[in-house]
């Protein structure tokens, strides 16, 4: 991928997801110099771990990182504790919710910066297509932002950090159509919240269809392996 450089580092957080790969790309289109982030959070689809290395790598990130956080041991979510990943859509925020995940990632992603002398960091929340999360709305980013600068020995001495969200306001399709554009391969991509070890998707899961429909609704093949037995019907 050919793009400008500004020279600047920047901090990508890199599930291993559509949209965080999709980040990661229009980030190294803007030229920044991207040091890719992931969170082993003792999350149950550890298979999306191992998709940001692979993501990290085919979209010329300069380094990737894990950092590892037990976040089982508070558990009270779907996705680090005990209780079952939901097949059927509900009302208010999901048991896939992990308490506090953004804050965390972002902190750690805010720590790196610091050390490797950056003010950009780059994430893939999303509040249109989105479970209900409230740590992917405008609120928080702003908010989190604005702690960057009195939370740090940088912002003490004047530096002003950037949050950058380029999805926050697109659809799941808009998404997939923009990464498309970035040369993004999302069959690299895992985003299923109960994926095998070998990343492929159970298809019953929020993340799931959500992902689904926005292949559906961009016009594209949606190249994500699922499970044997895992069946469609209508179009995708």
């Amino acid at each position: 991928m050919n793009a400008p450089t500004t020279n600047k580092a920047a901090i990508v957080l890199l599930s291993g997801g559509l949209d965080s790969a999709t980040v990661l790309a229009a980030a190294v289109e803007a030229g920044f110099e991207c040091h890719s982030l992931a969170v082993d959070y003792g999350q149950r689809h550890r298979a999306e771990l191992a998709a940001a290395e692979r993501i990290s790598a085919a979209l010329g990130a300069r380094s990737h990182r894990v950092v590892k956080v037990d976040l089982r041991a508070i558990g009270g979510s779907a996705l680090t504790d005990d209780i079952d990943v939901p097949t059927e859509p509900g009302e208010g925020i999901p048991v896939t919710y992990v308490p506090a995940r953004n804050t965390l990632m972002l902190s750690l992603a805010l720590g790196y910066a610091e050390v490797l002398d950056a003010l950009d960091l780059w994430i893939g929340v999303n509040a249109v297509d989105y479970s209900g999360y409230p740590d992917c709305r405008p609120q928080f980013i702003a908010a989190f932002e604005a702690l960057c600068q009195v939370a740090t020995k940088r912002g003490a001495e004047g530096g002003r950090f950037a949050l950058h969200t380029p999805l926050i306001h697109l659809s799941k399709a808009d998404i997939i159509r923009r990464g498309l554009e970035l040369g993004v391969d999302y069959g690299l991509t895992v985003s299923c919240y109960q994926a095998d070890e070998q990343g492929r998707a159970c298809g019953r899961c929020d993340s799931c269809r959500l992902r689904r429909q926005g292949f559906i609704d961009a016009g594209v093949p949606d190249p994500t392996r699922y499970l044997p037995g895992v069946e469609f019907s209508g179009p995708g």
